[in-house]
């Protein structure tokens, strides 16, 4: 077990709550073990109704995996890959495929910065899940900034959102808030922080049989409080749709460039400093994964990520963004014209590692 999962029972609920708060909850392999342990067993207990994550902290939730660790143990070999990061990898992907097909009511709450690995463990099946938000919540699948791209069922949830704004969020990897979430479909209830002590005291003293109808109920008072009508991603949605559609990154951004508004404008500059390769690659995930099971995208996924580690990118990226801290990455290819076809889909040939796991054939 870790010690930075807490966990507990009361009133038929088991609780999660991450408690690694220096790191923003930053996830690692102790803690998806940990997670993982408790929600096998409470998944097989029939006394248990519903599973409820949460933070210590209002920072975070969880601001994705532990990208120091990954730098780390990455660069300790000259071709990226490790026993460690191959742990890590299988067995996060495993946890959020449990967390997606969880039979029992899931409930996250998405309180301050839920980025990467933070969306994983939040963005739980449709039919079983509770996603809430709130005004400190800031949510992204920023992966392209550090040479990676929106993994842990990224390219399954972002390429189900409304038109292209899942293109938009997962080639700029931009932060958005409470409203943008709700009217993206990454979200389902708004509750304020201030009536957050009435949210635990109503979980643990409710009689409630129907745990996803019953924070519905307690949420739908707050529902006048954020208006998704009103976010900036519908304020977007016609430019986004316009921009964003297409299989070519070189397109996108020449759309970008012929346009005068602010937005085009603001958004060109973004992507001018994340990965080119990993943005055309992240691009093709998610038009592949528009077709694609969640299962099957987490196998891809996880191939993808040892690509990303055998080629360099990533640890590129955290390099520049963490360690040195320069933000000066030396990406390679350098430029978006340099990126070829080729490039693009050896990241989804598949690569069979030379450590063995147990969860392999779960997730790839």
């Amino acid at each position: 077990m870790s010690e930075h999962v807490l966990t507990s029972v009361k009133n038929h609920i088991g609780f999660i709550t991450l408690d690694r708060p220096k790191a923003l909850n930053s996830l690692s392999l102790d803690m998806v073990r940990a997670m993982t342990a408790s929600l096998l067993q409470w998944r097989e207990d029939e006394h248990i109704r519903a599973v409820f994550i949460q933070s210590s902290s209002e920072k975070a939730l969880c601001a994705g995996g532990d990208i120091r660790f990954f730098y780390d143990v990455g660069t300790a070999t000259p071709t990226g890959d490790s026993a460690l990061l191959e742990d890590f990898f299988t067995e996060e992907y495993a946890l959020n495929h449990l967390i997606h097909f969880y039979p029992k009511p899931y409930i996250a709450l998405m309180n301050g910065v839920v980025m990467g690995g933070g969306m994983g463990i939040a963005q739980a099946g449709p039919d079983t899940s509770v996603r809430i938000v709130t005004e400190r919540t800031k949510m992204a699948m920023p992966e392209v900034n550090i040479g990676l791209f929106p993994d842990v069922g990224g390219g399954y949830f972002l390429s189900r959102t409304p038109g292209q704004i899942g293109t938009y969020l997962g080639l700029s990897g931009e932060i958005i808030v409470a409203a943008d979430a709700l009217y993206a479909g990454l979200a389902d209830v708004f509750v304020p922080t201030t009536e957050i002590p009435a949210l635990m005291d109503f979980l643990s003293n409710s009689d409630a049989t129907d745990w996803r109808k019953a924070i519905h109920d307690f949420a739908s008072a707050f529902a006048s409080k954020v208006d998704p009508a009103q976010s900036k991603l519908a304020a977007q949605r016609a430019e986004i749709d316009a921009l964003f559609i297409g299989d070519s990154v070189p397109v996108i951004t020449e759309r970008l460039k012929a346009s005068d508004s602010t937005f085009a404008q603001t958004t060109l500059a973004t992507m001018a400093k994340r990965s080119p390769l990993l943005m055309s690659v992240t691009l093709e995930q998610l038009r592949r994964s528009a077709s694609m099971s969640v299962s099957d995208c987490l196998r891809m996924e996880r191939t993808m990520v040892r690509h990303c580690f055998k080629h360099g990118e990533v640890l590129e990226g955290v390099r520049a963004l963490v360690v040195d801290k320069d933000n000066q990455p030396r990406w390679s290819p350098a430029d978006l014209s340099e990126v070829t076809r080729d490039m693009v889909v050896e990241f989804f040939t598949p690569v069979w590692p030379k450590y063995a796991h147990p969860l392999r054939s779960l997730v790839g």
